[in-house]
């Protein structure tokens, strides 16, 4: 016989989650926690909200609390953080296409017609 230890997450008597680890199941009992302040919060604004409206928020709002940091510290949506990283792979493309645009011969590279020195950056 197998002997199994679950961690399961309770609110106001009801069984929300079971968690093979306690530190699973404690992040789980944390973000149910922010949930309720959020939707707390969202009940002092003016907004005409049902209550399981208020609690799909809060909890949407819980689940996504790095985007939301994100968010309110740089006023910019988390997904153009990861384009930043897609520029540069562009800037360094751009060496390729200047040489094309400035008559380079792939085979010959010393062909090119001299506009003074280019800095090109390493990969």
């Amino acid at each position: 016989m197998a002997v199994e230890i679950k961690y399961v997450v309770v609110r106001k008597g009801e069984e929300k989650m079971t968690f093979a680890s306690k530190k699973e199941a404690d992040a789980y009992d944390k973000m149910l926690d922010m949930a309720e302040v959020f939707c707390d919060w969202l009940s002092a604004a003016p907004l005409a909200m049902e209550e399981d409206q208020r609690e799909a928020l809060g909890m949407f709002l819980a689940e996504h609390k790095d985007a939301v940091q994100h968010i309110v510290r740089t006023s910019k949506m988390p997904e153009a953080a990861t384009e930043g990283t897609a520029s540069s792979a562009t800037v360094s493309e751009e060496p390729e296409s200047e040489a094309v645009s400035a008559g380079v011969d792939e085979e010959n590279p010393s062909s090119a017609k001299a506009k003074g020195p280019r800095a090109v950056k390493a990969a």
